[in-house]
């Protein structure tokens, strides 16, 4: 026999012992399935169950090896993140949320796997059965509290000094200083009534302005914020209850295995470290794959640099005047409101003599006045959807600029307000003056822990 037969003969044998012996797919009946209506479900049991559920569904050629033990490794790997077989376990809300991140991967393109769809195309979500997706979950269905109903009190939380946070268990140690980095951007989430400051330290900052984002260099480092959503007196949408913060920090080489990022969330004003132990940064990076063109980053940052690509910088939002007195999106954030109204969202910003107010009050109430010399800026913009995020609603077209300027003595504060397409100063009467720097002036900064 030749050696080519001999050859022939070994691969043939290998071949047939490959597909005897190898390792199974664990199959079993759903434990807890989700909880959701029959079109709902029918949706996902069409596109998603084959990886993310407990049911064992392969096509003939799926079973084939070597192919095999890709499929399986998927499978098991979409198992381990989202199973519907058992996430009905899981409370409402936290199924609610899955929902929302399995819509954006499909939204995206991530979701179902292109892969995957190009050898099973009767399993690709179509247009109608996405908008469906959307409808059933509707993220701006609910507000969140209405007047006079207070939040569940959490004064008496234990604060911790932030020296003292501890580091995720990957290793990634809680930055005290994100407190002093500037606004990238801004998100209402209607998916779970929250709203998110996006800070970024210099080396962001930077990075932003001269849209140098493709990747982000080393260094940057973003904190996102949460507040709950609270429903005030005067009919907007205020920052409540502090949520947590997360962490992303660039060392493209430390992190090499997590995508060049370290990722890290600290949750409560005792601020607790998310993670049990370090497998929790998949769910990060699981949950950032669909914007792996955009260096694994949801945010648009408000920036009037310009990107070689669509939907990575926000410049709409930065379309300031020149002629403005100020420029307020260069200093940092104290609170932000939305008027679910008219759909629009404003930041409060203040200069260096302003932020003093957070940094001797913290969460004390009630707020200290601010110190002569301080500048506000209640910078107001139209809203529009978040392009990366389904149930996000961020800043677009600037609407309306507002100053605030404090004196030291009583009543010799300065209002002035800039307003229309090209932002020019317009001067309201007396009355219009006071009302609106007094709905400045008390607004609440948002507490930090």
């Amino acid at each position: 026999m030749s050696v080519i037969k001999k050859l022939g003969v070994a691969t043939g044998t290998l071949f047939v012992l490959a597909q005897l012996v190898r390792p199974t797919i664990p199959a079993k009946p759903a434990t807890a399935e989700i909880q959701a209506p029959p079109a709902v479900k029918q949706i996902l049991n069409k596109s998603c169950y084959s990886c993310h559920s407990d049911e064992r569904r392969l096509a003939w050629f799926d079973q084939i090896e070597p192919g095999y033990l890709f499929v399986r490794h998927d499978i098991l790997t979409a198992r381990s993140h989202l199973n519907y077989s058992t996430l009905g376990s899981e409370p409402p809300a936290e199924q609610r949320a899955r929902l929302f991140e399995a819509v954006n991967m499909i939204q995206l393109g991530a979701m179902p796997l292109p892969q995957f769809v190009a050898l099973h195309p009767d399993e690709r979500v179509s247009p109608e059965e996405l908008a469906g997706l959307k409808a059933y979950l509707a993220p701006w269905a609910t507000m969140p509290s209405l007047p006079g109903v207070k939040p569940k009190d959490d004064s008496a939380a234990s604060l911790i000094s932030l020296s003292a946070v501890h580091p995720e268990p990957n290793g990634l140690a809680f930055d005290p200083s994100f407190e002093n980095w500037k606004l990238l951007s801004t998100t209402e989430r209607g998916d779970n009534n929250t709203f998110r400051f996006i800070l970024g330290n210099d080396v962001a900052v930077k990075a932003a302005e001269l849209g140098n984002i493709s990747p982000w260099p080393d260094g940057t480092r973003f904190a996102k914020v949460a507040w709950q959503q609270e429903l005030g007196e005067d009919g907007l949408i205020h920052p409540g209850k502090f949520v947590q913060v997360e962490l992303m920090a660039k060392e493209a080489r430390r992190y090499k295995n997590t995508d060049g990022w370290g990722w890290g969330r600290w949750r409560g004003l005792d601020l607790k470290p998310y993670g049990e132990d370090a497998r929790f940064v998949n769910e990060c990076t699981g949950c950032h794959m669909p914007v792996r063109s955009n260096d694994y980053v949801y945010t648009l940052p408000i920036t009037s640099a310009h990107a070689n690509r669509e939907e990575v910088v926000n410049n709409a939002a930065a379309s300031l005047s020149a002629n403005l007195p100020w420029r307020p999106l260069a200093w940092r954030a104290l609170t932000m409101c939305v008027d679910p109204k008219t759909h629009r969202m404003a930041t409060l910003y203040g200069n260096d003599t302003s932020i003093q107010v957070r940094e001797r009050e913290g969460t004390v109430a009630p707020r200290l006045p601010y110190p002569s010399g301080s500048v506000l800026a209640l910078v107001t913009w139209a809203q529009r959807d978040d392009p990366h995020w389904f149930g996000g609603r961020i800043p677009d077209t600037p609407k309306m600029v507002e100053y605030v300027q404090i004196s030291s003595g009583r009543g010799a504060d300065v209002y002035r307000v800039f307003e229309g397409r090209t932002l020019v100063e317009t001067h309201p009467d007396a009355g219009d003056t006071a009302r609106r720097t007094r709905f400045i002036l008390n607004l609440m900064p948002a507490s930090l822990p």
